[in-house]
């Protein structure tokens, strides 16, 4: 069920309780717990944090921690899955799912006792009507004592012939109540998984649940600037890598805006001068600028590189002529953005804006928010998020997931700057690594159509690649530039799959898909897709990830599977 008093319904009941923290792998989840964590901490709460990254480890993570735990926060993860079904607990557990995933499961949904969904319901979703979905199954006790009264019926009994044949009426209407029965709980059935169809065939996502977790904090009266900033980060996110569209985030903004209105005139009252602040300003869709080169930022961000086609010589050509005409000599757009001249730092955005429209990259400009503490420190909402992926994608042998959570986690703290400078650079790694990626893909014409989608192949495993940010990441440009070199008028229509190797001697290989250029909603449909592709071709695939685009699948069923997927979406 919905809960929307967070404060009453959630909050309060966890006083002198233990509760299990069960963190998705991605950068909204980290900042909820982060804030929900300096909440508990305020309130001396007791608390474990356990971070997973998909169904098996939710599970494990359930088996290892259950003991003396009555009550659970999944944080990005389990709204999307019968959550009773699949971890089996006892029935005074309860489950507290505040997850951005959309559909939610409408056994979550409709749970009255176990499970308490922190959200919202919105008509967007469609949720279907318990009536359409649910219903008594008195049907099959019907029949039985249908049946029974049609065994003592067939029982010898000397009784008159009047008896005998006002029982075989009564037999044969209740013969015929049992086939109408039957019929209509077929139609009903039918309607009911075509109503099951259409809520579950797209995958999307909902309101951060960063941003839900700081309104908590407001509710509570225990917000402050680095909570707020925490929740920026989620929302930023989700923009970033194309979770929602611009106008949810346009919306949200007034929202926060009026938070850091909030809290900057109350750090004034205080006179307290070294804490933080929060600025908002219209920025620059560009990866890192402030931390790199003006000409290699602009390479490699997907927007830019697209539209300009970067990774051609006529490209390159028109960038150095934008250089030109922005007035921003070479010699300065090479050097690191904090190492050029202080005017041309300060006009930079205002030359930019200037010629956006002309070299046809408008959307270059989107309203964003900045964090200042000390002298020097200066970071965009987008510099955390980039820095933040890096930070979660450099799983090594010696490095384990559980360790990168913790530093990502320790890199939104200001007493961690190495973390967060660190994670920039690798950011700077893997954008560099995308881009040649998809120029040398896109040369070689390694893009390949079926007629409803296009698919690309990696035949070699790739470090960047083999996580599932990075795989999103490269299919994002990898599409975004396709439909920018192709002459096809069909480009823009079709979704792209991209598949990446994992595992040489298991034979495993990373699969993910991503919706059409030309689509404005970010809704995917390649979950149920991939889904019914997988049972028509007998292949094996594993939907262990909450993101429901991404699977893995044996590299010797792949051929398979795309076959039965052409005919599937053809």
């Amino acid at each position: 069920m919905f809960i929307q008093d967070l404060r009453q319904d959630f909050y309060n009941r966890l006083i002198d309780k233990r509760i299990l923290i069960i963190v998705n792998y991605d950068i909204d989840a980290i900042c909820a717990s982060k804030i929900l964590q300096a909440l508990l901490k305020y309130d001396h709460k007791v608390y474990t944090v356990v971070p997973i990254m998909g169904l098996a480890g939710l599970k494990r993570a359930y088996r290892e921690h259950q003991d003396d735990v009555k009550f659970v926060l999944l944080l990005n993860c389990g709204g999307c899955v019968d959550i009773v079904e699949l971890l089996q607990p006892d029935e005074d557990v309860i489950f507290f799912i505040c997850d951005a995933h959309r559909p939610f499961d409408v056994c979550n949904i409709y749970s009255d006792r176990q499970v308490c969904l922190l959200a919202e319901p919105s008509a967007e979703e469609n949720i279907p009507a318990f009536e359409s979905i649910f219903c008594e199954s008195d049907n099959d006790e019907d029949d039985n004592d249908t049946s029974e009264e049609d065994d003592n019926a067939e029982e010898p009994a000397d009784t008159e012939h009047s008896a005998q044949t006002a029982k075989k009426l009564s037999r044969m209407e209740k013969y015929e109540h049992r086939i109408l029965k039957q019929r209509e709980r077929r139609v009903w059935e039918n309607e009911r998984d075509r109503i099951m169809f259409e809520y579950t065939q797209f995958s999307y996502y909902g309101r951060s649940s960063a941003l839900t977790i700081f309104e908590l904090a407001w509710k509570l009266s225990k917000d402050e600037m680095d909570l707020l900033w925490w929740a920026i980060v989620g929302i930023t996110e989700q923009l970033i890598l194309g979770k929602i569209e611009s106008s949810v985030y346009t919306l949200e903004i007034d929202n926060i805006q009026s938070h850091v209105n909030r809290l900057t005139n109350k750090i004034n009252d205080q006179s307290n001068m070294s804490a933080s602040k929060i600025g908002f300003e219209n920025d620059l869709h560009l990866v890192l600028y402030r931390h790199w080169s003006v000409l290699e930022s602009m390479r490699y961000t997907r927007y830019c590189a697209c539209k300009l086609k970067l990774w051609t010589l006529r490209g390159e050509k028109k960038l150095h002529e934008l250089l030109v005409e922005m007035g921003l000599p070479l010699v300065h757009a090479r050097q690191t953005f904090s190492s050029m001249d202080l005017v041309l730092r300060q006009e930079f955005f205002s030359m930019i804006a200037k010629l956006a429209e002309k070299y046809a990259i408008p959307d270059i400009i989107y309203g964003s928010f900045t964090l200042h503490y000390g002298y020097r420190n200066r970071y965009s909402a987008a510099d955390f998020v980039y820095a933040l992926l890096a930070v979660l994608e450099s799983v090594k042998k010696d490095k384990t997931p559980e360790v990168c959570f913790l530093e990502a986690l320790d890199s939104l703290s200001r007493n961690h700057k190495d973390i967060l400078i660190a994670g920039i650079e690798g950011s700077k790694l893997l954008h560099q690594a995308i881009f040649k990626q998809v120029q040398s893909s896109l040369e070689s014409h390694q893009i390949f159509s079926t007629g409803s989608f296009l698919y690309f192949i990696l035949n070699q495993e790739n470090t960047y690649f083999s996580y599932p940010y990075g795989l999103l990441l490269l299919a994002k440009f990898m599409l975004n530039g396709h439909v920018a070199t192709s002459r096809s008028r069909t480009a823009p229509e079709l979704p792209l799959i991209v598949s990446c190797p994992i595992d040489a001697e298991r034979g495993l290989c990373l699969l993910a898909g991503i919706p059409p250029v030309q689509e404005d909603s970010p809704k995917n449909f390649f979950g149920k897709a991939f889904e019914q592709a997988a049972q028509k071709c007998n292949a094996a695939i594993l939907q262990d990830f909450f993101e429901t685009s991404l699977i893995q699948i044996r590299q010797s069923d792949l051929t398979r599977f795309l076959d039965a997927l052409t005919v599937l979406l053809s």
